[in-house]
């Protein structure tokens, strides 16, 4: 690897002879060593043989005035450079019930869930990350309100005094009660409020209605207006996953009559959010969820009439919680300490991911009781009595702390080696007693063992959504489970040429964010390999004075760029988890007074549409079919945020995507004789779906904070258009 991004300061010669210094100077020396030599023509073979060696010696100068990279690896481990470990992909796992149980239970942290295992792929194993905690909820009162446009309600309705009562099953019911305005409008909604002693957030609850069975409330059963919220302590949340999940199709009961009874009962499952506080609206208490009624879209006929209820019911039936791809590894044998300083063991399994509190390292001396030892991450603070150790997260080597001899003492030794004398034991006992130990040392004969400690990471574990159905770890009463949004986060292990290139700009930040480039390089940093690109924008107005606000761009699997397939654009969105530990780590490195804040950017999806002319030797079925392939990697790779641009390191934030940038890039594949006209659309995020928008001009200029993207086919409704003629 060759360092040419290093500046070039002016470096003194060991030898500054060249090659033809060299053999002037043995011709020179010729008449001296050798006066019967006289023929010095270059035909000589004695010359040959000259200019043969002061080639050799040039050639070892060379070597000698140049700083070898294993030199220059040498000086990033004096630095205490680390390559960082795999960053592990992270999802939201929804475990479902075999039935609804009727007391609080709870999935223990540690469950382990993995993807299938085929024959030529191995499972990917995920793990939750907390306690999944199954409420039995209730529901504490049905509220109402004219117009939902305010995000936390003023004026509310209670419908259910003198009119309904509570069996002591906790279920609702009572005369017919309409839940929206006879008349409904936009914004009519009502609000229900659950009981605050049951601990549901992030629970799957199925909402029983029980009504007249096909109602006539003027709606499309299969698209209802109405929109399902809960309140997240910050704002409302869409519960409803898919409209296949509300059985009262829009609370019409557009169902046959079961037993020519006239009511029915449907059920409506909603997906919690993980953040379901308590909160007080007005003078009402509980956890909050609401349903709007909502303008219909075209082609989508609204309400005639409010629809209306008699009954009313709520079931847990299962939960969702963070997992992490990651294996649990508990109580490992490492081995007996030796009692030397700085001794080193290695686990069986690595990388490593960061350690938990309850992931610790445990050393029982002989006949003494167990210890549990402290993980540093260097040992220049350690003390000789402090029970500390260092874990290399990517080779999984654990060292305890080193035995250091001070100058003087060496000398000491030295001189006494020097005269042939040798240390008494008093002079060996006072060496000894003044080198210094940087950490303690396990007596010989310790037991040291790991508690526990997760292994995993990497790029592979950015699976798609659906795909890790799998229970590894027995749970009673869990039916199935299943990943309802992809996986994110996942980034290979760093290698040395990413270190390389990252140590210049952690040492002029100086783990301080100051300046942008310091906002830039430590939000990386603290993202441990999840965060491929950061912008730092610079504020606007002097208002905005004392505000960083950084864009950042998640790291993400491209294979399926080869494939012809792209990228899914849901990869690209913004974890929580991800923009809480990246402010985390800048809060600590930040200014005081300095207010961080972390989005992604606003992401435009482009549509090509061209004609290719092929050569007429490639005019044939197999050379189509290859030449439309790599004309769409081409495009995928091109317009992509991570490995796009014209300089292949992304595409840069805000640059516009022309024709020509279009036609330079098809032009280079094989094959293709001339481009007809290219055509550019945007495509812009609408809900779930990407929609085309017609461009006033034939280039498309994102905005300041716009990223160029290219989407998969099958995610859009217009992809990339390439006729063959």
């Amino acid at each position: 690897m060759e360092f040419n991004f290093l500046p070039k300061l002016p470096k003194s010669n060991l030898d500054d002879r060249t090659f033809e210094d060299l053999v002037e100077e043995c011709l020179v020396r010729i008449p001296r060593y050798c006066p019967e030599w006289t023929n010095y023509n270059p035909s000589d073979p004695g010359i040959t043989l000259i200019e043969l060696f002061a080639w050799l010696s040039d050639q070892m100068f060379a070597r000698f005035n140049q700083v070898p990279r294993r030199n220059y690896i040498a000086f990033l481990e004096l630095l205490g450079i680390r390559l960082n470990p795999p960053a592990p992909a992270q999802t939201a796992q929804t475990f479902y019930l075999s039935a609804a149980l009727p007391e609080t239970y709870t999935i223990p942290a540690g469950t382990e869930i993995a993807t299938p295992r085929t024959e030529n792929e191995e499972a990917i194993i995920f793990s939750t990350d907390r306690p999944l905690t199954i409420a039995s909820p209730r529901i504490r009162h049905f509220l109402t309100a004219e117009n939902a446009a305010e995000n936390q309600p003023q004026m509310l309705r209670d419908r259910w005094a003198g009119t309904w009562r509570r069996e002591p099953d906790g279920h609702w019911q009572g005369l017919p009660l309409a839940i929206f305005n006879e008349q409904p409008q936009p914004g009519n909604s009502f609000y229900l409020a659950f009981e605050p002693d049951q601990p549901s957030e992030g629970n799957v609850i199925a909402l029983t209605l029980t009504g007249l069975a096909a109602t006539p409330t003027g709606i499309n059963p299969e698209q209802p207006p109405r929109h399902w919220e809960a309140w997240d302590g910050q704002t409302w949340q869409p519960v409803l996953l898919r409209e296949s999940d509300d059985n009262s199709k829009g609370f019409s009961f557009n169902n046959q009559r079961q037993n020519n009874n006239p009511l029915q009962a449907a059920d409506v499952v909603l997906h919690l959010p993980q953040q379901w506080p308590v909160v007080q609206f007005v003078t009402y208490v509980g956890r909050w969820l609401r349903c709007t009624c909502t303008p219909p879209k075209p082609n989508q006929p609204s309400y005639s009439s409010s629809p209306r209820i008699v009954g009313l019911n709520v079931r847990s039936i299962g939960g969702t919680v963070q997992a992490t791809q990651s294996t649990l590894i508990r109580n490992e044998l490492l081995g007996e300490s030796d009692g030397t300083p700085g001794q080193t063991f290695v686990l069986q399994n690595a990388p490593l991911l960061p350690r938990r509190d309850t992931e610790r390292l445990l050393v029982t001396p002989p006949g003494g009781l167990p210890q549990l030892w402290q993980e540093v991450s260097d040992f220049a603070s350690s003390g000789p009595q402090d029970l500390h150790y260092t874990i290399d997260d990517l080779t999984g080597t654990i060292q305890f702390g080193p035995l250091i001899r001070e100058p003087g003492q060496l000398q000491q030794q030295t001189r006494l080696r020097t005269a042939g004398q040798t240390a008494t034991s008093n002079q060996r006992a006072a060496g000894e007693a003044d080198a210094r130990h940087y950490g303690a040392v396990p007596p010989r004969g310790s037991t040291i063992q790991m508690v526990a400690y997760r292994t995993g990471g990497g790029q592979k574990g950015n699976v798609q959504a659906g795909t890790i159905t799998m229970l590894k770890s027995a749970v009673p009463y869990v039916a199935r489970v299943i990943n309802h949004t992809s996986a994110r986060n996942g980034a290979d292990a760093e290698s040395l040429e990413e270190a390389v290139i990252r140590v210049p700009r952690l040492l002029r930040t100086r783990d301080r964010a100051v300046t942008s480039e310091d906002f830039e390089t430590l939000a990386k940093e603290g993202g441990r390999g999840a965060v491929a690109r950061v912008l730092c924008l610079s504020p606007t107005r002097k208002e905005q004075a004392g505000r960083v606000e950084l864009l950042l761009v998640p790291q993400t699997n491209i294979t399926g760029i080869d494939a012809g397939t792209g990228i899914d654009p849901d990869f690209f969105n913004l974890s929580p988890q991800l923009t809480e530990q990246v402010q985390e780590y800048l809060d600590e490195r930040r200014l005081l007074g300095v207010q961080v804040t972390c989005r992604q950017p606003e992401y435009v999806g482009v549509a090509v549409q061209t004609e290719i002319s092929l050569e007429p030797e490639y005019n044939n079925p197999s050379a189509r079919q290859e030449i439309l392939l790599k004309a769409q990697v081409a495009l995928y790779r091109f317009l992509n945020p991570l490995c796009g641009g014209p300089e292949g390191t992304g595409w840069p934030f805000g640059r516009p995507a022309y024709p020509s940038d279009i036609i330079t890039l098809l032009q280079k594949i094989a094959g293709i004789r001339y481009l007809g006209a290219v055509q550019l659309f945007e495509l812009r995020r609408q809900g779930s779906t990407w929609e085309r928008i017609m461009p006033r001009e034939p280039t498309i200029n994102p905005g300041p904070l716009g990223l160029i993207v290219s989407w998969r086919n099958d995610q859009l409704r217009s992809g990339h258009t390439i006729n063959l003629i």
